[in-house]
């Protein structure tokens, strides 16, 4: 049997060479192959081989990005890039000769899901990643988008019975029941839209198998590697939230555009626009604390949570917790619930009790008790003490949480730092609080206003591709989708990330020292003319053209040119 020679052509990644030859070197051994492995980087040459390699009894086998002189290039049989070694080191040694045994692995099949809490762009640029990740590994994948308006090319049951891995790169809990029996891997979208090749060797490497039957019974699934914590069950609350929001949002706004000032008094019951009101108020609005403990609670027990959770967010409403008491009701009961489904134990014949009696009937006598006598009458004066704050604030004040609100929304553009000030935001509504929700949202536009405007106010700033995608940018800015600015800060985060935080800021302090109050938590200038879904409107058009100028003058400022960069 022949022997093989690799070399491997690491240049300035020398890590990720050393591990590639000793990947080929425990490959080998498993298949009984005599391997002989030489690794260049910028550091030197590790184990060098002769210059007459392979010789008449060997295996020229070149590993790198085709930077090898051309002598050696012509000699090897067979030449691959190193992210295929680190993925598939069997792979790279079938070589297509009489003696070598078929030690090539079937190309992977992978299926994935991405998902964030608005389903909106990190959802899509997950997808992209990881779709690009692939194409650079010579993989097959599927990807399923989990948007606002449900899954996008959803995979199919034969997709997931052929698929080897299934990797769900998500800001909010998927439900896996489709998943039982395979091999799952779970991560956020941030590793997807920045390695998404990466993120794929991951998975292929670390995956564990989902349980079956009995983990479906009880209602509990593998996560995977990366356990979901506190951030991503309340980002899964919100998301779920969000609906309600919107639909309860905009009737109010019709039924005042209808019936005036007056649609929710008596004396305009019967009529369409009191209707209308009630349905939103009443209707959708009384659901929002609902199903934003439901859902958080949904995220870490599965589902025998959403019922505990639900009723505790109906409790938290009930006793005045609002949103604060709604978050602490999902908490306990998906915790609650998680921990009783861990201590029970009954017999298999018995197993299909505990998601429809069991587990709900305990976790929501558990998280009520909690509810009525420990959690909800502190809660309550809280949110009642932040409410009042909140109202009150006028000047300084509503400049300072403005501020806040502003630069919290243009630091990561969609990241854990953007969500959290949104769903505090969101969460306020239900109060009745709606001024912080139109400072947020003003900030969110900005960024990609700016940019957009800064492409055209300051060309020699950016390149040709730049300024092609600033008219892209400018129209998710219109829709309130911060990510737009994404592609813009990460080429010079440095300096385009403060001067976006900056414009923010101001937008988000005009917003709130003018007292505009915006009662709909998304759709950007789309759901600014519709009567009643925003107040004093010229003020608001005022605080999103400032912090957009101030941004785009900032950025073109600060910003190096293209030649400066590369």
């Amino acid at each position: 049997m022949k022997t093989i020679f690799a070399v491997v052509e690491a240049g300035s990644s020398a890590v990720q060479g050393v591990l590639a030859g000793e990947a080929l070197r425990r490959a080998a051994r498993t298949h009984g192959r005599t391997i002989e492995v030489e690794v260049r980087t910028q550091q030197g040459v590790l184990n060098p081989l002769g210059d007459d390699v392979p010789g008449t009894g060997g295996l020229l086998l070149l590993v790198g990005d085709g930077t090898a002189d051309d002598a050696l290039a012509r000699r090897a049989e067979r030449h691959v890039t190193l992210e295929a070694v680190l993925a598939n080191p069997a792979a790279a040694l079938a070589f297509e000769d009489n003696d070598a045994p078929d030690l090539a692995t079937k190309i992977p099949r992978i299926v994935a899901i991405t998902s964030c809490p608005t389903g909106i762009a990190h959802t899509f640029m997950a997808a992209e990643g990881l779709t690009g990740g692939a194409r650079q590994l010579g993989y097959a994948i599927r990807v399923e988008t989990q948007g606002s308006v449900g899954a996008g090319t959803p995979l199919t049951a034969d997709e997931i019975a052929e698929a080897d891995v299934v990797l769900i790169a998500a800001d909010r809990e998927v439900d896996r029941a489709r998943f039982a029996g395979k091999r799952v891997f779970a991560s956020s979208t941030k590793p997807a839209i920045s390695g998404g090749a990466k993120l794929i060797e991951r998975a292929l490497a670390e995956a564990r198998q989902q349980g079956g039957e009995a983990d479906t019974a009880d209602g509990a699934s593998s996560s995977g590697p990366e356990r979901a914590g506190p951030y991503k069950h309340l980002m899964t609350g919100v998301s779920f939230m969000l609906p309600f929001v919107v639909a309860g949002g905009l009737l109010i706004a019709i039924a005042f555009a209808l019936g005036g000032i007056g649609a929710n008094t008596d004396a305009a019951k019967g009529t369409l626009a009191h209707t209308l009101f009630q349905v939103g108020a009443q209707g959708a609005f009384a659901l929002i604390v609902p199903a934003l403990a439901g859902y958080i609670a949904f995220s870490i027990a599965d589902r025998p949570g959403i019922a505990p959770g639900m009723v505790g967010g109906m409790m938290a409403a009930q006793l005045g917790a609002g949103f604060l008491g709604g978050i602490a009701a999902g908490f306990i009961a998906g915790y609650g619930v998680d921990g009783l489904n861990r201590l029970i134990r009954l017999p298999k014949n018995l197993q299909g009790l505990k998601p429809v009696l069991i587990l709900p009937l305990l976790g929501t006598l558990l998280t009520g008790l909690l509810m009525v006598y420990a959690v909800g009458t502190p809660v309550a004066a809280a949110l009642a003490f932040l409410t009042e704050w909140l109202r009150s604030m006028q000047g300084s004040s509503a400049l300072l949480l403005g501020v806040i609100l502003g630069a919290m929304s243009a630091f990561d553009m969609g990241g854990p730092v953007n969500k959290a000030g949104y769903a505090f935001s969101v969460g306020l509504i239900a109060s009745n609080v709606c001024t912080p929700m139109a400072a947020t949202m003003a900030a969110g536009m900005t960024p990609p206003l700016a940019v957009a405007l800064a492409t055209r106010l300051f060309r020699d700033r950016f390149t040709a591709e730049e300024r092609e995608a600033g008219g892209a940018a400018a129209v998710l800015g219109l829709a309130f989708i911060t990510e737009g600015a994404i592609p813009f800060a990460a080429r010079d985060p440095f300096r385009v990330i403060p001067s976006l935080m900056a414009g923010s800021a101001t937008a988000g302090a005009i917003s709130m020292a003018s007292g505009v109050e915006l009662k709909v938590p998304h759709g950007g200038v789309f759901v600014l003319p519709i009567p009643g879904a925003v107040t004093h409107l010229a003020a608001y058009g005022a605080a999103i053209v400032a912090g957009t100028l101030v941004s785009a003058v900032l950025v073109g400022l600060l910003k190096r040119r293209p030649e400066a960069l590369s």
